[in-house]
């Protein structure tokens, strides 16, 4: 390798002046509203706000940047599962389980729960994805409806499985699991009792159960 790969290779990504610029442009829109940016040159842009410009910001993604393509909405839950990779209860195991901080990915957090949408120009071929943290006493935040129509099905999926409240939402009902079903599955701290009875798939080193071969 020649001495300016080298140099290219430890620079690490070009800049990246459209993403600049949308986020300067999304910043200048939201104001206070505008938290955090993160920036991988070539490749994407992560955007944080505040939950009260979730759909400010939305709105000027779509008018002022061109995003007018809805790709996806849902919730990410940063915590730790607190039942390690092969869902053990805790009382289960030998010895407690040290709590582990929580990290929030690109552009930050302050809380144990976001919500996430992904939006893309299909004139510029370019995304962003917006995140917005909600408070852990609070799951709550204004439905996405008005802006994007589209986001209706993933708002209920997330409101099912995270148990967020979308405000506003015309119809929050079930999508996958019975009414009277309790718990939200997606949360970390839910317990999956199927990964009790028979390992996950993709899990390693697993012991196996009686009358299983070895092949």
């Amino acid at each position: 390798m020649s001495s300016t790969e080298a140099d290219t290779t430890e620079a690490g990504p070009p800049p990246d002046e459209h993403r600049e610029a949308w986020a300067a442009r999304l910043a200048d829109a939201l104001g206070d509203g505008y938290l955090e940016h993160h920036i991988i040159g070539g490749q994407d842009l992560w955007v944080r706000v505040s939950r009260e410009s979730w759909v400010d910001a939305a709105t000027a993604a779509r008018d002022q940047l061109g995003c007018a393509f809805f790709d996806w909405l849902s919730a990410i839950d940063w915590l730790p599962s607190p039942y390690g990779r092969d869902m053990n209860a805790q009382e289960d195991d030998p010895e407690p389980r040290a709590a582990e901080p929580v990290e929030q990915g690109h552009a930050g957090g302050e809380t144990r729960f976001q919500m996430v949408m992904r939006l893309h120009s299909i004139t510029e071929h370019r995304g962003l994805t917006i995140k917005a943290d909600l408070p852990d006493d609070d799951l709550s935040i204004d439905t996405l409806i008005p802006v994007f129509a589209g986001a209706n099905w993933h708002e209920r999926e997330a409101w099912e499985m995270f148990g967020i409240l979308f405000h506003g939402h015309p119809d929050l009902r079930h999508l996958y699991l019975p009414g009277e079903f309790e718990g939200n599955p997606l949360r970390k701290d839910y317990p999956l009792l199927a990964r009790r009875v028979k390992p996950w798939p993709g899990i390693v080193d697993v012991e196996l159960f009686p009358g299983e071969d070895n092949e």
